[in-house]
């Protein structure tokens, strides 16, 4: 594949090729042999159209074996079991469930079973946790003491409600997490320079973040709020792997909800512990 990407920053998240499936992973999870990570990419599936091809949310309009077809290509190209997989319900909450052995398959090979929820966290070995996204901020993290890991959905409600503490939060609360030993990251997203809100979104977030346009509109920088909001629930800023990319800019390679005008599918998270 002759891949060309609009990178950011270098220093972010790293792609691979397998076959025809392309898809990023964090350098810093890479390095930890009981994780498996990695982001998708819109290539290598078999959807058509606008949800051309590596689409991976069933709430799209594609045909649901299309997507599990999907599902099933990403994880053997990725080295995943997708029997393993674990979907979340995303509708822009701060919900936050603990996933276990007994949920293992549900999104993908059996029903969810549950509504609202945008985080997953877990100790387990065996599961791997995945949401889904077009735009919005994906939140890995690990906890390398007591081997448990959390994965969430933060659109600007999300944000605003700050999910990234949400999530540390509930680490701490299930597997005893010391936020100071946590290694974060903050997933493919759109970028500040694409991401326009009205001034009633960008008054619910620190000035830092936003900035104003002449036409009166803001920009809002999502990515840097989401650090922002981890740094204060004490992730060390050194354990904090940015993206590096935004999927605006690369709608060729990324979904994006902005680029497209509501005509796609999605990309997923994947943040999975291995069985050793």
């Amino acid at each position: 594949m002759n891949i060309k990407i609009k990178w950011k920053d270098h220093n972010g998240f790293q792609l691979h090729e397998q076959g025809d499936v392309a898809y990023l992973t964090v350098p810093a999870f890479d390095r930890e042999d009981w994780i498996q990570n990695a982001f998708s990419t819109r290539l290598g599936g078999i959807s058509k159209g606008y949800l051309a091809s590596m689409n991976l949310g069933f709430n799209r309009g594609d045909d649901p074996e299309t997507v599990k077809e999907n599902y099933k290509i990403f994880s053997e190209a990725v080295g995943l079991n997708m029997d393993d997989l674990v979907l979340s319900k995303q509708t822009h909450t701060t919900n936050v469930r603990r996933v276990t052995e007994a949920d293992r398959g549900r999104g993908v090979t059996r029903p969810v079973g549950w509504d609202d929820v945008d985080g997953l966290v877990t100790n387990e070995p065996g599961c791997t946790l995945v949401t889904v996204f077009a735009d919005c901020v994906p939140l890995y993290f690990v906890d390398p003491v007591h081997h448990a890991i959390g994965l969430s959905h933060s659109g600007w409600r999300g944000t605003a409600a700050r999910m990234g503490q949400v999530t540390v939060e509930r680490m701490q609360k299930e597997f005893g997490t010391n936020p100071a030993d946590l290694l974060a990251a903050i997933g493919p997203s759109i970028c500040e320079d694409c991401y326009e809100v009205s001034r009633e979104v960008a008054k619910q977030f620190p000035e830092q973040f936003s900035k104003e346009k002449p036409d009166g509109k803001y920009l809002l920088n999502l990515q840097e709020a989401n650090r922002q909001i981890l740094v204060d629930a004490g992730v060390p800023r050194e354990n904090i792997t940015m993206p590096g990319i935004c999927t605006c800019c690369n709608p060729e390679l990324l979904f994006s909800h902005r680029a497209s005008h509501g005509k796609r599918g999605l990309c997923a998270a994947f943040l999975g512990i291995r069985r050793m």
